[in-house]
């Protein structure tokens, strides 16, 4: 059949206009529509179809202007039992936080101004002050996320000069982040000390030379060497740094502020401990144990933060209102001792598992559907590798449970399931509270369909 079947630009914009398609979603993004629909139409006609009715040429060109401008970046209800999912954005923020980011972002702010002068200020003394009180620092400096702060630290103290770290310390991050890389991108040239599995203080020793510029430590945050080893503790690491007039960077990556121990897991060093070694600057994230926005903190010894403030990368990496303004508000339910209330990834760490069942048993109650298990689960983010927690999960034994998961994930908001031993299951330490509704609309859409 012809192509001059279908109609014609201007008479879809027309019909568009008439349905009020263009106020919507305006004039020149429905214009960009309807031509992209006719070609796909003028595709199908010469590939031996009929040519679509012009209410369905329409209704196709609605479609895709709904696709083109539905966000991407939208909230899901982790129902996973992992923490601190890399891929759901890791950390949420606690009420407090959320409204700081709010009332910020609605409205002019003190972002780079000192309401005493009437002049410009600092934008770091949002959190500085919080996070020198909180951790008995000298100094701090925020920046847009941990690599960049180590970066910025690696930059601005050791280009061009020799760093020294443990071989079992190049480690590798999620997303490619590798401290060889890292390291090179910041000018400075890497010296391993070591090997594999055993690292010795004598090691450190032989490799300091005129050119060093500090030792760096890694934290082995997001995996374990077990068997025959050894490496020096970041306190005898400090003592060989101080004998040659050397700092220490520690890279800690999680940056715990709690005691992990406490909630029967392992113990993750904290950042405190850390300064009481001694280390020159500490490095960690501020969206994974900490329980807050991305960003990478650095604290320490005032001349060294001071050096790295100064440094032109500074201004590249820095966090912005936003940021700052979620992590203040995080940083303070630290300083209140209120985190493991207020902050939803200690809330969840600390959720107990009697209350765990009861909740996934009010689930099964309400659904009329699925049964109580016990399960595990994780941190995740890069933290306490290895470590899991005793919980209770629902769970559905689906004919087939990958693709009731993948209906799940359809799901207005979005439910991100896992199958376990062949059944869907649900663990509710990740569901917030107030996501409960949502998720049990999903499983019962699921179900039906199922049925």
């Amino acid at each position: 059949m012809s192509l001059r079947a279908l109609p014609s630009v201007d008479r879809l914009l027309q019909a568009a206009a008439a349905d009020g398609v263009d106020r919507t979603f305006g004039r020149k993004l429905t214009l960009q529509a309807l031509k992209a629909t006719l070609a796909e139409a003028r595709l199908l006609i010469r590939q031996g179809g009929q040519p679509p009715a012009q209410a369905a040429l329409l209704a196709a060109a609605v479609e895709r202007l709904q696709g083109w401008v539905a966000p991407s970046l939208r909230p899901v209800i982790n129902a996973t039992g992992v923490i601190l999912h890399t891929n759901l954005g890791r950390a949420p923020l606690s009420p407090a936080a959320l409204q700081a980011v709010l009332e910020v972002a609605g409205s002019y702010n003190t972002l780079e101004f000192d309401r005493e002068t009437g002049g410009r200020g600092s934008r770091q003394v949002h959190t500085e002050a919080l996070l020198c009180r909180l951790l008995e620092a000298e100094a701090a400096l925020v920046v847009n996320n941990n690599a960049a702060a180590v970066l910025l630290a690696l930059t601005a103290l050791a280009r061009n000069r020799e760093v020294v770290i443990s071989r079992s310390q190049l480690v590798e991050i999620g997303g490619g982040f590798r401290v060889p890389d890292v390291l090179r991108e910041s000018g400075a040239r890497l010296v391993e000390v070591g090997t594999t599995n055993r690292t010795h203080r004598r090691d450190y020793e032989d490799a300091i030379t005129p050119r060093t510029a500090l030792l760096l430590r890694a934290h082995h945050s997001n995996f374990r060497i077990t068997g025959f080893t050894a490496e020096p503790g970041l306190e005898e690491l400090v003592d060989v740094a101080r004998r040659h007039a050397l700092p220490v960077v520690d890279d800690l990556g999680s940056g715990a502020l709690l005691e992990t121990s406490n909630f029967g897991l392992a113990h993750e060093p904290t950042v405190q401990e850390s300064l009481r070694c001694g280390a020159a600057l500490v490095a960690f994230s501020g969206d994974k144990l900490l329980g807050g926005p991305q960003s990478g903190i650095l604290v320490g010894e005032k001349a060294s933060i001071e050096r790295l403030r100064r440094h032109p990368l500074a201004r590249a990496v820095r966090a912005d209102k936003l940021c700052l303004a979620a992590l203040a508000a995080t940083l303070t339910h630290y300083l209140r001792g209120e985190a493991q209330l207020e902050i939803p990834v200690w809330r969840m760490i600390a959720a107990h598992p009697d209350d765990l069942r009861a909740r996934a048993s009010a689930w099964a109650q309400r659904l009329d559907a699925g049964e109580v298990q016990p399960g595990r689960s994780t941190v995740g983010g890069g933290s306490l590798p290895g470590e899991t927690m005793p919980t209770w999960l629902w769970t559905l034994a689906a004919p087939q449970p990958n693709l009731f998961v993948e209906r799940l994930r359809r799901s207005p908001i979005p439910v991100i399931a896992r199958v376990e031993a062949a059944r869907v299951a649900i663990d509710p330490r990740t569901v917030l509270p107030e996501q409960e509704g949502a998720l049990l609309a999903g499983l019962q859409t699921c179900l039906k369909i199922s049925a």
